[in-house]
């Protein structure tokens, strides 16, 4: 992702990849658990003009989170395709209740942020082949597995671990990048970002950057 040429993707899956799907559980009256949930996810975002495509999974607004009512499922659904990452957690949740959708939308609605305010999101990124991207730094904490291809995740202090399918990294806001070193095939990885607090290393404060990405992204202020 990180030149300036365009890649090949312009949907997800990328052409090479299965279909990923995802089942979502709940419970019936007699306290059973049924599926809810058989698709693809409402929110498929091609970024990078074509380097790579982003599938959020689910979201979640809240750490307890509260699955009472089915207002998480809600509340993803509605994030999926409006993006409530941008609102107050407490507009979010009126939002999701709000049977009229009558409450204002924002206005980059079509742009999440890298990851949810106090909250947990869950994406799929389908990464073209070869593609490296940009340096950059979300601050929450990262969790990412390797579910097809190989890739290379380097720190800005130059240090690179290669990651096969089912490794996993545990990224604690470092500035980092991420290459698929195979050149004929795309890649998918899985991501989870979890809120965390603010960041200080010997004192100074480690702020959030996203570097090139940062346009593929909602602004959360941090």
């Amino acid at each position: 992702m990180a030149d300036s040429d365009t890649g090949p993707i312009t949907q997800f899956p990328a052409d090479d990849l299965r279909p990923a799907k995802r089942f979502i559980t709940s419970h019936n009256a007699a306290g059973q658990g049924v599926f809810v949930g058989d698709d693809n996810g409402d929110h498929h975002r091609v970024m990078v003009r074509g380097k790579g495509v982003a599938n959020i999974i689910y979201s979640t607004i809240s750490n307890p989170v509260d699955l009472n009512n089915e207002v998480d499922i809600a509340y993803a659904r509605e994030n999926e395709v409006n993006s409530l990452s941008l609102m107050h957690p407490r507009l979010a949740l009126l939002w999701a209740r709000n049977a009229t959708r009558q409450l204002t939308r924002p206005a980059n609605a079509e742009k999440p942020g890298i990851h949810v305010p106090h909250g947990s999101v869950v994406r799929l990124i389908d990464f073209a082949p070869g593609v490296e991207s940009p340096l950059h730094r979300a601050l929450s904490i990262d969790y990412g597995v390797v579910i097809q291809g190989e890739f290379e995740l380097t720190l800005d202090s130059g240090e690179s671990r290669m990651m096969y399918p089912g490794d996993v990294s545990v990224n604690r806001g470092a500035m980092h990048k991420w290459r698929n070193v195979d050149a004929d095939k795309s890649g998918r990885m899985l991501f989870v970002l979890l809120d965390c607090k603010p960041l200080f290393v010997e004192g100074k404060e480690i702020v959030q950057d996203l570097g090139a990405l940062a346009s593929e992204y909602a602004d959360l202020g941090k």
